[in-house]
């Protein structure tokens, strides 16, 4: 009895073994297709859309809240067209060296001409004297001319020596310099850089670039520390040109003591009066792609647009744009590469289906 009961009971579980693999097989293909088309149902939204030839990213805005996009509008702003030069800080030793030399020959032009004067005074009272019955003699009265002649000729090699002296301070100086250098009163500009309140600056700009004008300036900052930017007045043009820049050289004056003589400098130049409108895209805008700066803009409450921009233009916490962007056109601040990261997904998307 027992044996026939274990033969019933693995008979039956046999045939339930035998059934279960019998539905596998058969049940195979029905459960692929489900599968499949259960997947075919599960699809990926795409938020991207070509309109009128632009791609466009739908973000409703709520989906904006949550991802933490936000925009900002550009701010107008104009630009003066500027170039970059060199220069140097100039040492004014041979200034105040010709200066010297030619206040010391304009005292002795001084001197020789109090020396005339008197001579001359003494010419006179002894011509009188000569010619009241010779109560002084002819030799007497020759030897006060030979002293008029000496004092004239040494005022005019002396007068001569200055004129020599101006001519070489125009020379290397220029004559805006050496108006300072031979005034006998000391100047407030020769003052401050003597005593290195100001610096003496040479800079030296392209052949083309117009010329600068009276109380122009520019910003220099040292070649060591690019952003320790200060303003420097424009003085003159200077006569000696740069050795190793080829251009046109300029001296500017700027208030420091930090810069000292033979210091190397970065100058900033306006090359006309005339400025540029357009607007500042901040830096937390841009992103790079293809080794491009672009930004998003926002078209519609729930529609960006990527736009290409260039920046060639450096300003405080931006660029200088003018193109396609205006005035208060929005863009992403906070974002942008969410939004990037949409539209490249709807390319391979797209891919994929070909």
């Amino acid at each position: 009895m027992n044996r026939k009961l274990a033969i019933i009971i693995g008979l039956q579980a046999f045939l339930i073994v035998m059934l279960f693999w019998l539905l596998i097989f058969y049940g195979k293909d029905e459960f692929e297709a489900m599968s499949e088309h259960s997947e075919e149902e599960i699809e990926t939204i795409n938020r991207v859309v070509n309109k009128d030839g632009a791609t466009l990213i739908n973000i409703s805005p709520a989906a904006q809240k949550q991802s933490d996009i936000l925009t900002a509008p550009l701010k107008a702003s104009s630009h003066q067209a500027s170039i970059s030069t060199y220069g140097n800080v100039v040492s004014i030793d041979s200034l105040i060296e010709l200066r010297n030399r030619y206040l010391a020959v304009k005292s002795e032009i001084d001197i020789l001409r109090a020396s005339l004067n008197h001579n001359k005074i003494e010419l006179d009272r002894f011509k009188i004297l000569n010619q009241d019955n010779k109560n002084v003699s002819d030799k007497v009265v020759a030897a006060a001319v030979v002293n008029t002649k000496t004092d004239e000729a040494k005022i005019a090699a002396a007068e001569s020596n200055a004129k020599n002296i101006t001519d070489s301070i125009r020379q290397l100086w220029g004559d805006t310099l050496a108006q300072h250098a031979i005034n006998p009163k000391m100047s407030d500009l020769l003052q401050a850089l003597i005593s290195n309140k100001r610096v003496l600056i040479q800079t030296t700009l392209p052949f083309d670039a117009s010329e600068p004008k009276l109380n122009s300036s520019i910003t220099i900052a040292p070649t060591a520390a690019p952003s320790h930017t200060m303003s420097a007045n424009y003085l003159s043009p200077a006569p000696i040109t740069n050795t190793t820049i080829q251009g046109k050289t300029y001296f500017y004056h700027a208030v420091t003591s930090e810069l000292r003589a033979g210091m190397q400098i970065n100058a900033t130049t306006a090359t006309s009066s005339k400025k540029s409108n357009g607007v500042i895209v901040p830096n937390n805008a841009i992103i790079w792609y293809a080794g491009k700066p672009w930004v998003y803009q926002k078209m519609e409450a729930d529609q960006f647009s990527r736009k290409p921009i260039h920046t060639d233009i450096e300003v405080e916490d931006g660029w200088f744009y003018q193109g396609q962007l205006k005035a208060n056109d929005e863009v992403v601040i906070s974002g942008a590469q969410l939004l990037l990261s949409e539209e490249f997904k709807s390319q391979i998307m797209n891919e994929n289906d070909d």
